[in-house]
């Protein structure tokens, strides 16, 4: 276990998502090769609360997913030595994908990944999406490795 925290400026410097479509706010734990837990914190102010919906704001369960993909690219680079400078990780694959409950405003997800499979060029993850230790979503993801 690694108990080195990472802030949104750390995560900047891992992945080239920016604003709006950055998904992750802090890590909290990791183990290269192995797992990560960061959270994503949700607020009112979220565009895409504008349209999905005005009178009943839900996150899409898509943005949660890319959340947990978002993770795993993390992940992969804090396992190795390069940064997306070097190589971009390019969300390949979702299989089994289930949404337990709505992820609302004032929520903060906590994101789980574990590498099940990792190759040289792809791995392959396993992640959960937690409020308030309810789970949210699940699903299972492949990532490619691009130029």
């Amino acid at each position: 276990m690694t108990n080195i925290t990472l802030n949104q400026q750390d995560i900047l410097k891992l992945l080239p998502h920016r604003y709006p479509f950055l998904m992750i706010d802090k890590v909290l734990e990791w183990k290269a090769d192995d797992y990560i837990i960061a959270i994503k914190n949700v607020t009112a102010n979220e565009p895409f609360f504008q349209g999905h919906f005005p009178d009943h704001p839900v996150m899409p369960g898509v943005l949660v997913v890319e959340a947990l993909a978002q993770a795993a690219g993390v992940l992969a680079y804090l396992s190795g030595e390069d940064t997306y400078k070097d190589h971009l990780f390019y969300l390949a694959l979702i299989e089994n994908a289930k949404f337990r409950k709505m992820v609302l405003p004032g929520d903060t997800i906590k994101l789980n990944v574990h590498f099940k499979v990792r190759r040289n060029r792809f791995f392959k993850v396993t992640g959960q999406a937690f409020v308030d230790d309810q789970l949210v979503c699940s699903a299972d993801l492949m990532s490619a490795q691009g130029t």
